[in-house]
């Protein structure tokens, strides 16, 4: 389908943005003036002056959000379009030159007296500003000098090729083979490869799993020798900043007590039974005398009939959050009727689906609806993510809107929990029911399971070369194959394939990032829970964490939610809830 035949209340009002293109040329013309910052260095010792930089500071981006989120949003329609391709590529000189401008920011102010920064701290005239200054006290010990900073800048550009090189052989490199697939040959791809994962043919899963896992291999040398590049990278920076370990740094760039990381981890090896007990009931389910690893995703239930338009859908999608409250079902009524999400797929649209948003305007969202279970799913997901944009920027002033990482996935989780349990309650079909519950489980597996395995992965790869140990493909694949047995059981046969897997997840590139995956679909479990058994003193919680954007550090935002990490209660009850519904399944299949 090309995008022209789409109806209109199918694509998402971008000239809420700007317009017209002309529009957004004019701004971009006005933001790269606005860029003399530099005026500023040397005079942030006054307040006066830091208080004009920081303003003038908020007003240009302000003004490059709405250029970029444009610019990204047209070339995502169509990125056959060239000129959207340029207005992304004109994003990029624009952020390099203020980049450049503002780099003596952070610098002078680390320099300046820790009573001048109290100071700042308890003045009301900055307090947009409290937070982002708390945490500046903070790194001081750990900011360089100004010419530290700029040598770091320059081996930063080398240190970005590793990343840069695994995406050119995961992307471009890697010698995929030609599979047949319903009689036509076609090349394996990595969007394939999950496709035939989770499809009902065992044959031909046993097959594109070996060629998959036969493709990284060949390449293993030079990917053992580029993710050990990336770790040394990341314990330079650790040395350089005058951190006790990777970890450390990480966990202090996202304002997270190691205490979050350390019960997770303890949390999950508490739980392995359960999870050794599903993978054991897959093998019976499937009635197979060995199970490998390209059955894991094998469908368990089949024959679900769910399929509803995008309109059905989106209603479903409604009733199912009631729990949240006439306001936040008024909000999603809003962003359906007033076109936030663009919905069809079309020729040249970006895959997949994501929310975006702009100050002083609303959230928007791509998808790519197809009449499936799990893209209604997505739109609750989605809108998730939307939603909390929306109460944060409609609550907090432009410097503290914008909510971190650790905590951007728990909003759209909190809704796809809400929904599966309403389908739930709602469904009369018991193969319906069966398959939610399977999806359930699935979802707790691959998202807290699973990416807690590979966040003690990357922790232990990490641990050895700051212990002197170089790492090579014969202890990286060891050191994977231990955790998987550890984490997957003796029900599965674990072949040297699977022992290989780490060499194809990119997120290893961005380390310690994976375990936010976790706590977010476990703070999200705590906090469906809450709303499901607390009713409106849970709801009007959940909406202080909502609207919190970055005013504090993520655990403390959590916490007005009712969900203490530092604490090992909410591990405990995500893993109870695995459990459970565990033994809702069997009980329904006959286990």
């Amino acid at each position: 389908m090309q995008r022209s035949e789409v109806k209109e209340q199918y694509k998402w009002a971008i000239e809420d943005i700007y317009p017209t293109d002309e529009a957004w040329e004019a701004d971009y013309d006005r933001a790269m003036s606005m860029i003399n910052f530099s005026r500023y260095s040397g005079k942030l010792g006054e307040k006066s002056q830091l208080l004009a930089f920081l303003k003038e500071n908020d007003e240009f981006m302000k003004l490059a959000e709405a250029l970029a989120v444009y610019a990204y949003m047209k070339h995502d329609e169509d990125a056959r379009i060239a000129k959207y391709t340029s207005y992304n590529s004109k994003m990029g000189m624009l952020f390099s030159k203020y980049s450049g401008d503002v780099a003596f920011y952070e610098p002078e102010m680390a320099r300046q007296s820790e009573a001048y920064l109290n100071s700042l701290v308890a003045d009301e005239q900055f307090s947009d500003y409290d937070y982002q200054l708390k945490q500046l006290i903070k790194r001081k010990p750990h900011v360089l000098s100004e010419a530290e900073e700029k040598l770091i800048a320059l081996a930063g550009e080398s240190f970005s090729t590793f990343k840069e090189t695994f995406g050119m052989i995961d992307n471009a490199d890697l010698p995929l083979p030609e599979i047949e697939l319903d009689g036509k040959k076609v090349k394996l791809s990595h969007g394939l490869y999950g496709l035939v994962m989770h499809s009902s043919d065992r044959q031909k899963r046993k097959e594109v799993y070996d060629k998959y896992y036969g493709a990284y291999q060949s390449l293993i040398n030079t990917i053992t020798s580029t993710y050990y590049g990336n770790v040394k990278k990341d314990v330079f920076y650790s040395k350089a900043y005058k951190f006790n370990s990777c970890l450390e740094r990480a966990l202090f760039e996202e304002d997270v007590d190691r205490v979050v990381y350390d019960n997770l981890l303890a949390s999950v090896e508490k739980s392995f039974p359960a999870m050794h007990r599903y993978i054991a009931d897959r093998k019976k389910i499937l009635g197979y005398d060995k199970l490998y690893f390209s059955d894991v995703y094998a469908p368990l239930v089949s024959d679900v009939d769910f399929k509803l338009s995008y309109d059905e859908a989106y209603e479903y999608v409604i009733k199912g959050l009631a729990p949240l409250g006439k306001e936040y079902q008024a909000l999603l009524k809003k962003g359906h009727d007033e076109r936030w999400i663009d919905v069809e797929e079309t020729e040249g649209k970006r895959s997949g689906a994501y929310s975006t948003g702009v100050t002083g305007i609303h959230p928007f969202v791509l998808l790519n609806y197809q009449p499936t279970l799990n893209d209604v799913f997505t739109i609750a997901h989605e809108m998730g993510h939307s939603l909390h944009t929306y109460f944060s920027t409609a609550n907090q002033p432009f410097a503290k809107a914008d909510y971190r990482i650790f905590v951007a996935e728990v909003a759209s989780t909190v809704n796809e929990v809400l929904l599966l349990k309403y389908m739930l309650n709602d469904a009369k079909d018991e193969n319906l029911k069966k398959y939610l519950l399977n999806y359930y489980l699935d979802t707790i597996r691959a998202t807290l399971h699973r990416q807690t395995m590979f966040a003690e992965f990357e922790f232990k790869a990490h641990d050895m070369v700051e212990n002197g140990e170089p790492l090579t493909k014969e202890n990286l694949c060891s050191l994977y194959a231990d955790l998987g047995k550890k984490y997957y059981g003796d029900a599965i046969e674990h072949d040297y394939n699977i022992s290989c897997e780490w060499c194809r997840i990119p997120h290893f590139y961005n380390a310690f990032y994976v375990y936010k995956y976790a706590t977010g679909i476990i703070t999200a479990m705590n906090i469906a829970h809450r709303i499901l058994t607390e009713g409106e003193s849970a709801v009007k919680d959940y909406f202080k964490f909502l609207s919190g954007g970055s005013s504090t550090d993520p655990v403390s935002l959590l916490k007005l939610a009712g969900v203490d990490l530092t604490t090992l209660k909410p591990f405990e009850f995500a893993m109870s809830e695995f459990d459970n519904t565990l033994r809702q399944f069997e009980t329904l299949m006959g286990l």
